[in-house]
């Protein structure tokens, strides 16, 4: 029987090849869920990607810094999607970019909407 390579925790030693393919994979997911964070208003961005690991971290930014419900957008959303197409994912961690503005944030909620013109 051939010995798995085994690095930290316990983790199989991936080669090159399949953490390019992984980090691939996991692009195209959020730039598919993009779109939908966007029409509301807010943005999705990948921070880190540990291949190996199977840890994820994703931010929430624009008017989801001021949305109740960007917890449940990480967790129902995001996390479940990346878990339900990929496999080897364990966990995903996720923030919202604290940095804006509450007020200007909270400007952006509109999102795709648009109100029709009075004529």
């Amino acid at each position: 029987m051939e010995n798995t390579p085994v690095g930290i925790k316990g983790t199989e030693i991936l080669s090159d090849t399949v953490r390019a393919e992984r980090l691939e994979a996991v692009r195209k997911l959020i730039e598919m869920l993009r779109p939908a964070v966007q029409a509301d208003g807010g943005d999705l961005v990948l921070i880190s990607v540990d291949t190996d690991a199977g840890i994820i971290e994703v931010q929430l930014q624009g008017a989801c810094s001021s949305c109740a419900v960007s917890s449940s957008t990480l967790q129902g959303g995001v996390e479940r999607i990346l878990k339900g197409k990929l496999d080897w994912v364990t966990e995903v961690i996720g923030g919202i970019d604290e940095s804006e503005d509450v007020a200007y944030s909270a400007s952006l909620g509109m999102g795709g909407w648009t109100p029709k013109s009075i004529s």
